[in-house]
């Protein structure tokens, strides 16, 4: 066995000792291409699984690791203490904003988009379908709306429209009347209940994987960052010759990284990206059922011209 290869089973390793695995290493790393040298921005980075792998190729240059979830925070200054690496608490629009007026470039910029499986696995996060827990859904715990917000407070024709529009449910009215019918809603299960009385044939998807999705969408304003963080992560972040890999999980996300990357690059003159990406890359089957974060994952991939 290599000392790479130990290296990946080492990390992966510690990875599953904290019900983590981050997705797609393998293709992530093939894309980057971190060399030694190298500057690295993770704009989402957990717990840091793919920022490990990627700090053994670039020998911990200029580093910049961004989350707004304070469990992520706590944890990154942990693992990378006493390495000179910057670890900062924000959304990564923000932290972009920041980092674009301060003339700073990276060569690998690494933006692993959604919500994680430590998300998912803490029922008091209230992300989870399968775990009881309360509406909240917020990232950023820190901010003041929640799930319990949109979902008590909001009127039927804003739960229809954050419906259709997050998540793309084509029951949208029916659900959203249900809801409003049935308030107070306080927990997961209570709400996870009431949309699937809307559905009362389903397929093995559960019928409100839509509704979640929609709610955790526009509690923590995830397509209105995207959509106003990658052109500055394009022309402003992404050094000439670097190279950015954005890991979406759902098709509004996937969407904006395609339009956002064929604006930039294609066969013209004055494209500044080279796409590595045709099409999106996705999870492998044997990491699909060891991972199933990464049944959802499309990865795209591109390179910054140097003119």
């Amino acid at each position: 066995m290599t000392l790479q290869n130990k290296n990946k089973k080492k990390m992966l390793k510690e990875e599953q000792n904290t019900s983590h695995i981050p997705v797609m290493i393998d293709q992530v790393l093939t894309y980057l291409a971190p060399r030694e040298g190298d500057s690295y921005l993770d704009l989402t980075a957990g717990y840091g699984g793919h920022a490990a792998a990627i700090l053994a190729h670039t020998r911990r240059s200029q580093v910049v690791l961004i989350d707004r979830d304070q469990a992520a925070v706590v944890r990154l200054k942990a693992r990378f203490a006493g390495q000179g690496i910057a670890v900062w608490r924000t959304d990564f629009l923000s932290a972009s904003q920041r980092l674009a007026a301060a003339g700073q470039q990276f060569d690998c910029i690494l933006a692993d988009l959604g919500v994680s499986s430590l998300h998912l696995n803490q029922a008091s996060r209230g992300f989870s379908i399968q775990r009881d827990g309360p509406l909240d859904m917020r990232m950023d715990q820190r901010q003041s709306l929640t799930a319990e917000t949109i979902v008590n407070g909001y009127s039927e024709m804003a739960l229809k429209d954050i419906l259709r529009r997050y998540g793309e449910e084509p029951k949208a009215a029916a659900i959203a009347g249900r809801i409003v019918a049935n308030r107070p809603l306080h927990t997961t299960k209570e709400l996870a209940a009431i949309v699937a009385k809307a559905w009362p044939i389903h397929s093995r998807l559960h019928p409100a994987t839509r509704t979640f999705q929609a709610l955790r969408i526009a509690v923590n304003n995830e397509i209105e960052l995207l959509r106003n963080a990658l052109p500055i992560w394009i022309h402003n972040l992404l050094a000439p010759d670097g190279r950015l890999v954005v890991i979406s999980f759902h098709s509004l996300e996937d969407r904006l990284v395609k339009a956002a990357f064929q604006d930039a690059g294609g066969d013209r003159y004055d494209a500044i990206l080279r796409i590595l990406t045709r099409r999106p890359v996705v999870g492998e089957k044997n990491e699909i059922v060891s991972n199933p974060r990464a049944r959802s994952a499309k990865l795209r991939a591109a390179v910054k011209i140097n003119k």
